[in-house]
């Protein structure tokens, strides 16, 4: 469950357009906009620096956010972010009003733990290969995880592991899987030897 909270200052904002933006960037300032709910959608500016240091934590893109508008708090969670193409930097932001009482759907990403100590990787010289780093859940605020761990520690050679595989915390369902396991059950990691060492084990029981 959540353990870090995130309290970004924002100022609201009349003005609108490509020409405002880039006068609020050259201020050091980040656009963006408060959307979702009963409430109007809301223009704000974000400094630049407080935002850059935010975004620098995981954490931060599968959070319940607090912003403080002009003093008042709203709970948001970052729904669009817009980056320099060069450069990288956050030019603009969306976030979306959340309530306790209606679920949201949000990507959390996966933490594949207990790698080193797997049965295919260990006893059987495997490799890891991650092929799905975040999934897409269905939650009330209260419950959404920073993430969700994967525990790799019974994965054998040759096994792959799918959505379905996934031990989710309680009050949590993936959007993928409640469209029907069958053909939704997306693989999202697996242990194989390595390609060289497949070569070779292919040369080895030819010899034999």
């Amino acid at each position: 469950m959540s353990t870090t909270d995130f309290s970004l200052n924002v100022q609201a904002r009349d003005l609108q357009g490509k020409g405002a933006s880039r006068r609020l960037r050259h201020q050091n300032l980040v656009p963006g906009v408060i959307y979702g709910g009963t409430a109007a959608a809301q223009s704000i500016s974000i400094r630049l620096n407080e935002l850059v240091k935010a975004l620098e934590s995981e954490a931060f893109y599968s959070h319940i956010l607090t912003l403080n508008v002009d003093g008042k708090a709203q709970q948001v969670v970052l729904k669009a972010l817009q980056r320099h193409p060069a450069k990288n930097s956050p030019m603009h932001a969306d976030f979306f009003r959340v309530d306790a009482t209606h679920e949201i759907v949000m990507r959390v990403p996966l933490h594949f733990v207990n790698q080193e100590t797997a049965v295919g990787v260990k006893q059987q010289g495997g490799q890891l290969s991650v092929l799905v780093s975040d999934v897409e859940v269905r939650t009330l605020p209260a419950n959404l995880p920073e993430f969700i761990e994967v525990d790799l520690s019974a994965t054998a050679l040759d096994q792959v592991l799918h959505l379905s595989d996934i031990k989710l915390p309680k009050g949590v369902t993936l959007t993928q899987l409640s469209h029907g396991a069958d053909s939704h059950d997306l693989p999202i990691a697996s242990i194989h030897l390595p390609k060289g060492q497949k070569a070779d084990d292919a040369e080895d029981a030819a010899a034999e």
